[in-house]
């Protein structure tokens, strides 16, 4: 099943989609929001029983909202990719990166992502994000994709200049994290490692690859964070970026006012942003 976060009569709200429609579970309760139906643990259920209903909406007329719009954790791996290690000049880590995004960074499919007036270098990194569908706490990698209630995608917005300040300045300006398209439910992507993640840029393909060369897979992800803190429903771990960033080029390529960005996975969807000036 494909979940959607969006905005109907001015309220978020979250829907099933069926076909090319979107059926508001919102409007039908008990829960307003994904999250919230996550967190109750009966999205598949819900889900199941709007089956077959006609969808109140076209998909292609609703105001999106990113995947999760106020996650109470974003977890980022970074450097997590051996193609992306390498054309950096990195040596392989021995240990996972991990850095925080704010819930102020995320930008739905069809938004706006921001260059921010303080910089040129606005790159891309494309992203699958697994999603938390009940509280993890010190748990195993065996059973880690157990809490997962599904997946995502994001657009990791690095700003470079200002990330050779810090990692946390330059991964957490105002609108450069898109979220989205939907939340694709576990059960239809039993294997992660086999998902593949293609990044657009004004339609030229700047970065190929499958989630087989992760130097650390989802399920070590997760269990790595839990001994870290309690994982709650709705949280978001995206997990790193494959070569092509516009860092990794000669000559260097930054996004600019204009410019159009696609990432493509195949089996949850395709999230696109308009890039603008602040």
């Amino acid at each position: 099943m494909r979940f959607v976060s969006f905005v109907s009569g001015g309220k978020p709200t979250w829907g099933l989609v069926s076909g090319d429609g979107v059926i508001d579970l919102g409007a039908r309760g008990p829960h307003a929001v994904l999250k919230d139906a996550i967190a109750a643990g009966d999205i598949m259920e819900i889900g199941a029983a709007a089956h077959g209903e006609v969808p109140d909406v076209a998909l292609s007329d609703i105001a999106f909202l990113p995947t999760i719009p106020d996650p109470t954790h974003i977890f980022c791996a970074g450097k997590n990719y051996k193609d992306h290690v390498t054309e950096m000049g990195f040596e392989m880590p021995d240990n996972l990166s991990l850095f925080l995004k704010a819930n102020s960074t995320l930008v739905p499919h069809g938004g706006a992502m921001i260059r921010p007036k303080v910089s040129e270098c606005l790159d891309f990194e494309g992203e699958i994000c697994a999603v938390i569908g009940r509280e993890a706490r010190h748990v195993s990698e065996d059973n880690a994709l157990d809490y997962v209630a599904g997946y995502t995608i994001m657009v990791d917005g690095s700003v470079r200049d200002i990330q050779k300040h810090s990692v946390t300045a330059g991964k957490n300006f105002v609108g450069t994290g898109p979220l989205g398209p939907v939340l694709k439910t576990a059960d239809e992507i039993p294997d992660p490692s086999q998902l593949h993640v293609t990044t657009r840029l004004n339609g030229e393909v700047v970065q190929d690859c499958g989630a087989d060369m992760l130097i650390f897979d989802i399920p070590y992800i997760i269990a790595y964070v839990s001994r870290i803190t309690t994982l709650l429903p709705g949280d978001v771990i995206a997990t790193g970026s494959p070569a092509g960033s516009g860092a990794g080029r000669t000559p260097l390529l930054w996004m600019k006012a204009g410019d159009r960005l696609e990432v493509e996975v195949p089996k949850i969807g395709n999230l696109t942003v308009d890039i603008v000036d602040e």
